[in-house]
């Protein structure tokens, strides 16, 4: 796949620009964009910036990230603090999500969605209280491994590191996840799954696939 030169800026506005032109695909009053990737190609520093390119059209948007949505400690670690099978299969509570975030955007939901579930610094619920996402509202998830869920996104984005670039750039305490992502990238293979591929080996200079 042939790649494109782009500042991280100019990305957003042109990530904004499709989903403001565009309709969700249920029929419903909101889109769904996603946008996977790592924790070291920091998907969320891209879906903040759509927000705002977003925001400056005039259209609302609301950004959620994964790790508000882990599983307790006791489920999460029940097989230790670095097994990579508990990683790639049972750190984050989809079913929450289906029924807190994607569940209220469904054709006729409400709107109303929860933007954090867990805090796993104190093990406890954060007790957030719920959002609202006005109509033509669009939501911008973001975290790893999203594209084996089937979650019904409208939009998909996937940040590509080389395995080189994912080693060093991942902290030394995280080098137990890499094996994960090996195999998301063959069971899933997100970068050819994604509408959108975005490679950040480099974080000064992205290419995507435009």
């Amino acid at each position: 796949m042939r790649l494109e030169a782009i500042t991280w800026d100019r990305l957003a506005e042109r990530l904004a620009d499709r989903l403001a032109g565009a309709a969700p695909a249920d029929g419903g009053n909101w889109q769904r964009a996603g946008f996977d990737g790592a924790p070291a190609s920091h998907p969320g520093d891209l879906a903040a910036r759509v927000g705002e390119a977003l925001r400056v059209r005039g259209r609302p948007s609301l950004v959620i990230g994964t790790e508000g949505f882990l599983r307790p400690a006791s489920l999460r670690l029940e097989h230790g603090h670095r097994d990579e099978e508990s990683y790639y299969s049972g750190w984050f509570d989809t079913g929450a999500l289906w029924r807190e975030v994607f569940g209220p955007l469904d054709p006729g939901g409400s709107g109303r969605i929860l933007p954090d579930l867990w805090d796993p610094d104190t093990d406890r619920a954060t007790r957030s209280p719920y959002v609202q996402l006005p109509p033509g509202g669009i939501l911008l998830l973001h975290g790893p491994l999203l594209l084996r869920h089937w979650f019904p996104f409208d939009l998909t984005v996937h940040l590509l590191l080389s395995p080189g670039a994912l080693r060093r750039r991942t902290a030394e305490a995280d080098q137990w996840t890499l094996p994960a992502f090996e195999r998301y990238g063959a069971e899933t293979d997100p970068s050819a799954t994604a509408d959108v591929l975005v490679r950040a080996d480099d974080p000064r200079h992205p290419a995507w696939s435009g």
